[in-house]
């Protein structure tokens, strides 16, 4: 087949913002040969019920049961003797939350956290796209969106602001937030456990091309941020200074309308000769993150999250480690179950061979499956954008995920114009693994998401709720008790005239 050629215009266009261009045209080439496929919709025979084995309930109060011969000689390799008043019935342990959370807690000093930081903040502040959840709902944030869309050009999402403060001030960002929530933790370890043989959760990213020189001045000023400054003194843990990758960016590709062969999009904004430059998915970061997960292993560290930035309610969750630890399972992911404002992002299903696997919708499954499927009475658990695994099964499969984990090629339709994008989620990986297991979550506490502005506007409380519609509505309520239960718990603030600021 030809080789595709690209406009030497277009070509200083995409140097100019640091497009791969080698990477680009590798998957052009091969989309344009068949070598490359995109990956085909999952056919999904059902949604997977929770059997407290591989999806288990961390709703409410719970207890979870595990094989207690097994359990203790896993906790007993990371030096933890195992309480003698734990209940043991017929072989089995019977562990509550509170157990679970002393556990895991005592595993902080091997777990790690990071973010996948590559994304700017413009579709998420686009406004065609805030826009898709109805006229009544974009009317009834547009005051909100109006304040904070302005703050959010240019800026990598992370650095945008996470929510409004009830007097109508712009919040912090979301990566301030995630590090003091992080750094308190490292200060509990510390005040139960003492000072730890290395940093207690240390802080990694997968930044971009286009993020990764905002971030990292923004990392600079936050070392003296005063939510922050006084916990890295005390802990000995430095998140503005991350075990870091920094992700390629890519070219979007011309939309399907246009036919084939596909082209590099020139047009971006209507100006000719323009390219957009798109992270590649944050699946990418199984090849991209490949040193930095085997640089931790190597340091001692045993487990690591990573999730979305946008997310205020992914944090560290102790009970989530001991699980994770007792279990021997590969990972762990978060499940909530779906909301009308849930439109973008992935649900766990099961494919043809009775796998539980991730789908995003409008990707990899359409949504008006994912409603045949509620209408049949199915409760749909939808991705909460957060991972937990454990290091020393991930590392050696790394290399198998990065070239097993499906493309996938969607158009899109935003203010940048009608293009599409050729990206690997990172999430789909659960379908790649033999010992996964899932957790469903109450969404108030653990999926706080911001895909869209409009969702930050509605977590702080921010809308007109008579505006909304019902269904709407109700989840803009419970978004905002989350959000509010989060920042007075899990990041120790307190809510004084109308802001937010730290408490003490």
């Amino acid at each position: 087949m030809e080789k595709t050629l690209i406009d030497d215009r277009l070509r200083r266009d995409m140097i100019r913002k640091h497009i791969d261009i080698d990477l680009t045209m590798e998957i052009l080439e091969g989309l344009n040969s068949g070598h490359l496929s995109p990956a085909s919709s999952i056919q999904t025979t059902g949604v997977p019920a929770v059997d407290g084995k591989s999806l288990l309930s961390l709703v409410g109060d719970f207890v979870y049961r595990v094989d207690a011969s097994e359990a203790k000689t896993r906790f007993a390799a990371y030096g933890h003797a195992w309480p003698a008043d734990t209940p043991v019935k017929n072989g089995m342990a019977a562990l509550d939350r509170a157990t679970l959370a002393d556990f895991g807690e005592r595993l902080y000093e091997v777990s790690a956290w990071g973010v996948l930081n590559g994304g700017s903040a413009s579709s998420y502040a686009d406004r065609k796209k805030n826009g898709s959840l109805g006229a009544g709902v974009f009317e009834a944030i547009r005051e909100g969106f109006e304040t904070l869309a302005p703050l959010c050009e240019g800026l990598p999402k992370g650095l945008s602001p996470a929510y409004l403060n009830p007097d109508g001030s712009v919040g912090e960002s979301f990566l301030v937030l995630k590090m003091r929530s992080a750094l308190l933790k490292a200060e509990r370890y510390r005040k139960r456990f003492g000072a730890p043989d290395r940093p207690a959760l240390p802080f990694f990213q997968m930044t971009s091309r286009g993020t990764d020189e905002q971030l990292r001045a923004a990392y600079s000023s936050y070392r003296n941020h005063p939510w922050l400054s006084g916990l890295i003194d005390q802990t000995g843990t430095d998140p503005t200074r991350p075990w870091s990758a920094v992700q390629p960016l890519i070219a979007a590709f011309t939309h399907s309308t246009k036919g084939t062969p596909r082209r590099v999009f020139d047009s971006a904004y209507g100006k000719p000769h323009s390219a957009l430059a798109l992270p590649g998915g944050h699946g990418q970061s199984f090849r991209f993150l490949a040193d930095v997960y085997g640089g931790l292993l190597e340091a001692g560290y045993r487990f690591a999250y990573i999730g979305n930035v946008d997310n205020v309610g992914y944090s560290v969750d102790p009970v989530e480690i001991a699980i994770l630890c007792l279990s021997g399972a590969e990972a762990a992911f978060d499940f909530s179950y779906r909301t009308p404002v849930d439109v973008k992002g992935g649900i766990l299903v099961l494919d043809e061979g009775g796998r539980m696997t991730i789908g995003d919708l409008g990707q990899a499954i359409a949504i008006d499956e994912a409603e045949a499927m509620e209408a049949r009475g199915e409760r749909i658990l939808f991705n909460c954008a957060t991972g937990l695994f454990n290091l020393e099964a991930l590392v050696p499969k790394l290399d198998a995920i990065a070239s097993r984990l499906p493309l996938r090629l969607s158009d899109q339709d935003k203010d940048a114009g009608r293009y599409s994008q050729a990206e690997q989620s990172t999430w789909e990986v659960l379908g790649l693994l033999d010992r996964p297991i899932g957790f469903a979550v109450n969404k108030a506490d653990r999926f706080l998401a911001a895909k869209l502005l409009a969702e930050t506007i509605l977590g702080s409380g921010a809308a007109d709720l008579k505006a909304l519609p019902p269904e709407v509505a109700a989840t803009a309520q419970s978004l905002s008790h989350g959000l509010a239960k989060t920042l007075a718990g899990t990041c120790d603030l307190a809510l004084r005239k109308g802001r937010w600021t730290a408490a003490g």
